[in-house]
């Protein structure tokens, strides 16, 4: 294999990639956001400069998509905190975990999503949308929300889902050496909302070592929606500041 040859292909291992160039489309999707009142401390902590905390606020979304071209059938849970920068809003996602390898590996490569593997399931149980996030076989999240209770106006719903997401990418020598670690910038392109609603919800986190989304504490939940798209696009990644540069 020539040198050429070798830069050319998406990932390792050269033979069999961990994900396929995309572009990627999610098909089907259906996401829970659970939005509850936390340690504004906890989240000064915890969101990197230049990223400054809006409110005492964090989202916790699990987004199940049946049907990504390239990915196939996977699910995700998240954290993430309102922030802003430079004028923009946006959400700091602090943590990601999935059921899917390539899906995990394509995110935390090329953008610097924070994702580990885990288990996120959502689906109905009788009147209830039910969401639950497993980190082995420890339960750390459950979510309950009141199933289709309140319509929820779909420009509201879009305009949640593409809200600009941050996270940090780093990389590093095979001696250690850091060589990048900038702060990269997310949005989903486009995306069809089929049915957005509102409703009841509740939030219980597990405290766990190694998933330690208990450290951001429920207070109070303040809102909750489910909202059902297709056609949901992820945009380009781009670098929004380079703490290496200073």
């Amino acid at each position: 294999m020539n040198p050429q040859e070798l830069m050319s292909r998406t990932a390792t291992p050269l033979s069999a990639p961990a994900w396929p160039p995309g572009p990627f489309v999610s098909y089907g999707v259906d996401v829970l956001d659970v939005h509850y009142r936390s340690d504004l401390e906890a989240l000064h902590r915890l969101v990197p400069e230049p990223l400054r905390v809006r409110e005492d606020k964090v989202r916790f979304q699990i987004m199940r998509m049946p049907d990504t071209t390239g990915l196939g059938d996977h699910a995700a849970a998240s954290q993430a905190v309102p922030v802003e920068l430079d004028g923009e809003a946006g959400y700091y996602l602090e943590s990601m975990y999935l059921d899917s390898l390539p899906a995990l590996a394509v995110g935390r490569e090329t953008a610097g999503f924070p994702k580990k593997l885990g288990v996120p399931r959502l689906y109905s149980d009788v009147d209830t949308l039910v969401g639950t996030l497993d980190y082995g076989s420890v339960r750390i999240a459950l979510a309950t929300m009141g199933y289709k209770h309140v319509p929820l106006d779909p420009d509201t719903a879009r305009a949640e889902l593409r809200t600009p997401l941050f996270m940090v990418k780093m990389s590093r020598e095979p001696d250690g050496t850091l060589t990048a670690c900038r702060l990269v910038r997310m949005a989903f392109e486009q995306l069809t909302v089929t049915g957005a609603w509102s409703g009841p919800a509740r939030l219980h986190l597990t405290p766990h070592a190694l998933a330690p989304i208990a450290d951001l504490p429920v207070a109070e939940v303040t809102e909750a929606h489910h909202t059902q798209c297709t056609d949901l696009r992820y945009g380009a990644p781009a670098v929004v500041h380079d703490y290496l540069a200073g």
